[in-house]
């Protein structure tokens, strides 16, 4: 299937909070509408090269989606419960995928539709899920506060480690390292050591869950998020993995909980920059360094925005609770500026 062509131009208007925030808002007749890649909520985006991403939802189904054509490439069935997870491995049209059927799919882009290996050894929901940078290993993290470590060209897990209250929300591999960064529901943001997979170092406690982690391209610094309700959490923190005892910024201006975030490569930023994304309904740009927010995002009637990936050197993929999968464009020829393109 194609995508249905908009010829309206892609015009934006502000609007003024009462508490003085300036946001740009899209009119919803201005997009693209593209062939939809699920028919119910998604969960997760990956980007798995410049012009294609795989995706994951309550449908049950991974789909590899060409967004620069608009169109479905492949589907891939054969987790029972919605998904969870995505990962791709690095250089490769290999991924997995995670559930909460508790099993870990992995899945090839020109092969068949049918899993290449199903993992499964955690006795509840997988909720973290990364791979090494050589794709040689891959972690699995539960509700079940274990962390499951796999040789990927056998198929068998190799370590198993537990720690009570550990209620993992996502998992991160550290690039060039063997270290993996892991958020939890006890607050918490731990980096593990894969040799033996045992913990390296613990976080400063935050307040609030920590939903998500990432870690910028060169290895240095890493970004966590915290759930909150109505301003209260809702931040992201920025961490300095070559010194780890106190968080070195904090970027605040959510109203819930911050679900997602990337580091935007230098390719698409003049300046060090981070975006997030919220069940706000909000995906913002802020400065690296300073906090500062650069620019806001309202994607009203979304719902939750759910997941968020750097689609290409001026692209954001943002996956949302009840409009599927946004295309975002990031311009700064006049100053900074974040606009949807499209949604499928």
């Amino acid at each position: 299937m194609g995508k249905l062509q908009s010829k309206l131009k892609y015009s934006t208007y502000k609007y003024s909070r009462p508490d003085g925030i300036i946001e740009e808002r899209v009119p919803a007749k201005t997009l693209q509408e593209y062939s939809p890649a699920h028919v119910d909520s998604v969960s997760v985006v990956a980007a798995l090269r410049s012009d294609l991403c795989v995706s994951g939802g309550k449908d049950k189904t991974v789909v590899a989606y060409n967004w620069k054509a608009g169109n479905v490439v492949k589907k891939f069935k054969g987790h029972e419960r919605e998904i969870t997870k995505i990962t791709c491995a690095s250089q490769s049209d290999v991924f997995f995928s995670a559930s909460r059927d508790r099993r870990v799919l992995m899945w090839d882009l020109h092969s068949s539709a049918q899993p290449l290996q199903q993992l499964a050894g955690h006795a509840m929901v997988i909720t973290g899920l990364a791979v090494s940078p050589d794709s040689s290993q891959l972690c699995s993290g539960s509700r079940d506060n274990t962390l499951l470590l796999w040789d990927v060209g056998r198929g068998q897990c190799v370590e198993r480690a537990a720690v009570s209250r550990n209620l993992v929300t996502h998992l991160c591999w550290v690039p060039r390292e063997p270290y993996i960064l892991q958020t939890s529901e006890d607050k918490t943001l731990r980096l593990w050591d894969s040799r033996g997979l045992r913990v390296a170092h613990i976080f400063l406690t935050k307040q609030h869950i920590q939903t998500y982690c990432e870690v910028s391209e060169d290895g240095h610094k890493c970004v966590s998020c915290s759930s909150g309700f109505e301003g209260e959490g809702c931040e992201a923190t920025l961490w300095d993995l070559r010194q780890m005892r106190n968080p070195i910024c904090e970027y605040r201006g959510h109203f819930q909980t911050v679900a997602s975030c990337v580091f935007l490569p230098r390719s698409l930023a003049s300046m060090p920059m981070i975006a997030t994304s919220s069940h706000d309904c909000k995906v913002k740009i802020w400065n690296q360094d300073s906090g500062a927010c650069l620019f806001t995002l309202s994607l009203d009637g979304s719902g939750p925005l759910t997941s968020l990936a750097v689609g290409d050197t001026n692209s954001l993929l943002c996956a949302s609770f009840n409009r599927g999968i946004h295309l975002l464009r990031v311009d700064q020829n006049q100053g900074l500026k974040l606009w949807q393109v499209a949604a499928f």
